[in-house]
């Protein structure tokens, strides 16, 4: 799905100079599911924004989809978001004053789809997650975890190809983040591609590979030790 070679970012001030990312190279394979971790610093969240095309590298290649888009304009970078990714957030970023349904929607409203198929695929995503019972509901109406879970349907709402995570249980006490985690991992297994950032190794190892990163650069990857069970969320 994506490969990153020799990805760098630097960031330049008049006196300084900061190597945020350094020569990163990285394959994901459609329907992976991949965890970053790594102190505070260490460029993860770098990763993630360039992987993201919220940031645009210094240096190196990003192929996605068999497309180098590297030198692609904010324009651009921007329609292939809205068609190809979704986020999910650790402050979840959710509009208070909008209903989960209509919180949900907004994403769809982006992409120009019409009435009635929102309207199905709104309701469609809603029962997968969870959270059709709160339709109506706004976000300060819900618990942490279920505001996690209307983040989450609307990351999945537009049909992504790849669900980018930053720290998604990282506002969440354990039960509510692993409740998170094995609707994620539960979503990886139907063939969502998943990239999350995470300090937690336990919730690392819901991932099927894990990569390890300092100083900007990527020091190990391994299997996960122990992928716990998806259950129904």
């Amino acid at each position: 799905m994506l490969q990153l070679t020799g990805l760098t970012k630097t960031y330049r001030t008049e006196d300084v100079e900061t190597t945020a990312l350094d020569a990163v190279d990285l394959s994901i394979a459609a329907g992976e599911f991949v965890a970053v971790m790594g102190p505070s610093g260490c460029g993860k969240s770098t990763l993630l924004n360039l992987v993201g095309m919220l940031d645009t590298p210094t240096r190196g290649q990003y192929v996605f989809e068999g497309t180098d888009i590297s030198g692609y304009s904010e324009r651009q970078l921007a329609e292939l978001r809205k068609r190809r990714l979704g986020f999910i957030f650790q402050s979840f970023n959710l509009i208070d004053d909008l209903t989960v349904r209509e919180n949900i929607e907004l994403a769809l409203l982006y992409q120009r789809v019409d009435g009635r198929e929102r309207t199905a695929r709104v309701d469609e995503i809603m029962d997968r997650v969870g959270i059709a019972h709160r339709a109506r509901h706004r976000p300060p109406q819900l618990s942490g975890g279920q505001q996690q879970r209307v983040a989450v349907a609307r990351a999945l709402v537009g049909r992504p190809a790849l669900i980018l995570a930053d720290e998604p249980t990282g506002n969440l006490d354990s039960a509510h983040g692993t409740d998170v985690m094995q609707m994620l991992r539960g979503l990886n297994e139907e063939g969502t591609t998943i990239l999350m950032v995470t300090h937690s190794l336990e919730h690392a190892d819901y991932a099927r590979r894990i990569v390890n990163m300092l100083d900007g650069r990527i020091l190990t990857e391994r299997r996960a030790l122990a992928v716990p069970q998806a259950v129904a969320a």
